[in-house]
């Protein structure tokens, strides 16, 4: 299981019928976390009121959110790669911040499966569920399966795997993204470990600057593979 905060990550579960376990709202929270837990009400959850304070005691942010849940920690195996149209592998992304944002670009650009190696942060930890603002609902997350075995599976699939380097890669727009692919991105500073196999590289243009954030440069690949199968006759 793992824990939920914030009214927007509630109702991103709720939106996605996840099945949360039970949800906990302060009487002194927000309207918009009473809303949420309205909601979970009518959904047929158990819903606790917290005493005036408490929330802000077990809240893991700064300014706590007066709402939480729990839910399910979803299992996914290796399986769910077979049929990938657009996913993203990221075998080493330790910050929280990077590895939320990424989840979430996964989602709206129309991945449906995001991979985070074994060393990777958990991508339940309270920070990353917050920061992929509930996107975690609408995106399969494979964890745990060392990048050299997905990279195999995704090569027996036929999805083309393409390694975002910051130089020595085509450009995003010379690169046929429309096919089945999948968007390799390296660590935030070691970048992508050329023992890796993949198929293509691809460096996103840059001006005054060597390289890009990690969340940053993949949101821009699976935003150009959005742009291409827009287009696509």
């Amino acid at each position: 299981m793992f824990v939920c905060e914030g009214p927007r990550v509630i109702a991103a579960a709720l939106d996605q019928g996840v099945p949360l376990i039970e949800v906990f709202v302060g009487v002194d929270a927000s309207p918009a976390a009473q809303a949420a837990a309205v909601r979970a009400d009518q959904a047929g959850i158990s819903v606790r009121r917290l005493a005036a304070g408490v929330a802000a005691k077990v809240g893991a942010t700064t300014t706590p959110q007066g709402i939480f849940g729990i839910a399910w920690r979803p299992r996914v195996g290796t399986s769910a790669l077979a049929g990938v149209d657009l996913c993203v592998v990221a075998p080493l992304l330790t910050d929280p911040g990077n590895a939320g944002t990424l989840i979430r670009s996964s989602a709206a650009a129309g991945a449906s499966i995001i991979v985070l190696g074994p060393r990777s942060v958990d991508a339940y930890n309270p920070k990353v569920v917050r920061a992929s603002a509930g996107a975690c609902f609408a995106v399969q997350i494979l964890e745990g399966v060392p990048a050299m075995k997905v990279m195999e599976a995704l090569g027996d699939a036929g999805v083309r795997r393409v390694g975002a380097v910051a130089s020595g890669g085509k450009p995003p727009e010379q690169v046929d993204l429309r096919v089945p692919t999948a968007i390799v991105v390296g660590h935030e500073a070691a970048g992508l470990d050329a023992e890796l196999p993949v198929d293509e590289l691809v460096t996103i243009p840059m001006h005054a600057t060597e390289s890009m954030n990690v969340a940053m440069a993949g949101t821009v690949l699976l935003y150009e593979a959005a742009r291409q199968r827009r287009t696509r006759s």
